[in-house]
């Protein structure tokens, strides 16, 4: 099911709040909001070095193979998703239908406390999604697709 995904600014805010405190909390160094096809939609951390558009779209296809293992163990899907490396680790885990949390960390923490604060940033993120797919969609000029001769207005080409 793929619905069209918008963030109001008031919600971006929130939603920043909480992958900051969720950071703060699980000793994360990075935190990723995606959507299942990857796109990054919200993060946070120190800015390292990560290729995180890469990272989140990886994740997200990683994530999606697993649903065809869950499917032959007779579940829906896995919710969570544990790599461990040397040094860096990624923990990540279903928001909603249309959303996942990444995280990233070092062994300055333990999967099992990126784990709990997971799941709670988790909630409270979807939280603030639902609120907004609730709001009324805006409709009037501004809501509506341009059409051909603003396009070419905008692009500078002479009206048909």
């Amino acid at each position: 099911m793929h619905h069209d995904l918008v963030i109001h600014e008031e919600e971006a805010a929130r939603i920043d709040r909480i992958l900051a405190g969720f950071l703060a909390e699980s000793g994360s160094t990075e935190a990723l909001l995606i959507d299942r096809g990857g796109q990054l939609l919200a993060s946070g951390g120190k800015g390292s070095s990560f290729d995180t558009v890469s990272i989140g779209a990886l994740a997200a296809g990683a994530f999606s193979s697993t649903s065809a293992i869950a499917s032959l163990l007779g579940e829906t899907e896995f919710s969570v998703l544990f790599h461990q490396g040397t040094r860096e680790s990624i923990h990540v885990s279903t928001v909603d239908d249309q959303t996942i949390l990444l995280a990233i960390f070092g062994e300055k923490t333990t999967v099992g406390m990126v784990r709990l604060f997971a799941k709670e940033a988790s909630r409270a993120i979807q939280a603030v999604l639902e609120a907004g797919r609730a709001r009324p969609r805006r409709v009037g000029a501004l809501s509506a697709p341009l059409r051909m001769d603003e396009v070419r207005s905008v692009i500078g080409e002479a009206s048909v």
